[in-house]
């Protein structure tokens, strides 16, 4: 008879309840009065500890807080628990250094406005399905060797110009939708083929990468590209469920882009 067992440290435990008196200063200026708070339950796990994770919950003041899940995160940290771990750097959606599941999706905390969320409680988890280095921080280093596999740089064998590449204005706006893709791993993590199979598949945020420099006329390494990506996991592995799409805090569409890169395969073989 088979016998199924969860793995260990992945049953979520409930942690500790920080009540809105816990910020400090906040009896001093009157927080809660006028009774616009928002809860917010944190996953909460330190691998070193050896011990389950939990779910946190933050009390805080909204009349005394930024419009953001960001500034509301921050605001916990430097008023109530320093202990909290999570990743941050622009603050304007640029960096995607604040990604993580909010409200049960993958986005960005600095774009997120609170009041997006109805009802008084909003849940905040790391990105799904990969390891946890603390708290709300993922590990990304397969992520980001998965990035650098695919040679996100200009290949040529033509003389190098004396200036620069030239491209054409119709060459250079086929790059937009996809240029400004920043990394934050919100499409990928979202992706169950990504889930199963991270360590071959090489999700939506780096195959739309990958189509951003095949389509590039200044590249001269097209066929080696491909070459690259035609494997039954690296590609294949899509299903186009459009959750990478959906989630995308950029508004791109990587679905999109995987599938010109089945079709580019293709197209070449005819």
């Amino acid at each position: 008879m088979v016998e199924l067992a969860l793995p260990k440290n992945s049953k979520i435990g409930k942690g500790k309840a920080w009540p809105l008196s816990a910020s400090v200063g906040a009896a001093s200026v009157g927080a809660g009065k006028s009774g616009r708070t928002k809860t917010f339950k944190v996953y909460r796990y330190s691998p070193d500890d050896g011990e389950n994770p939990t779910w946190d919950s933050y009390t805080v003041d909204l009349d005394d807080c930024g419009p953001m899940i960001l500034d509301a995160l921050l605001k916990i940290k430097n008023e109530v628990d320093p202990t909290i771990a999570f990743r941050r750097s622009c603050r304007e959606g640029v960096c995607g250094s604040c990604a993580m599941n909010i409200g049960g999706q993958n986005t960005l905390a600095c774009t997120k406005g609170i009041d997006e969320f109805k009802g008084g409680t909003i849940t905040i988890s790391p990105l799904p399905h990969l390891p946890v280095v603390r708290d709300l921080v993922p590990d990304l280093s397969n992520f980001y060797a998965q990035y650098a596999a695919i040679e996100p740089w200009l290949h040529t064998t033509s003389p190098t110009p004396e200036k620069e590449w030239r491209q054409s204005e119709q060459d250079r706006d086929k790059l937009d939708g996809l240029y400004e893709c920043i990394l934050c791993a919100s499409c990928s993590t979202s992706c169950p083929s990504y889930w199963w199979n991270g360590d071959k598949y090489l999700g939506p945020a780096v195959l739309l990468q990958a189509y951003r420099w095949l389509i590039d006329s200044r590249d001269e390494a097209t066929g080696e590209r491909l070459d690259e990506l035609e494997d039954p996991f690296r590609l294949y592995r899509c299903h186009t469920i459009m959750n990478c799409t959906n989630v995308c805090p950029k508004g791109l569409n990587p679905a999109k882009a995987i599938a010109e890169v089945k079709k580019m395969l293709v197209e070449r073989v005819i």
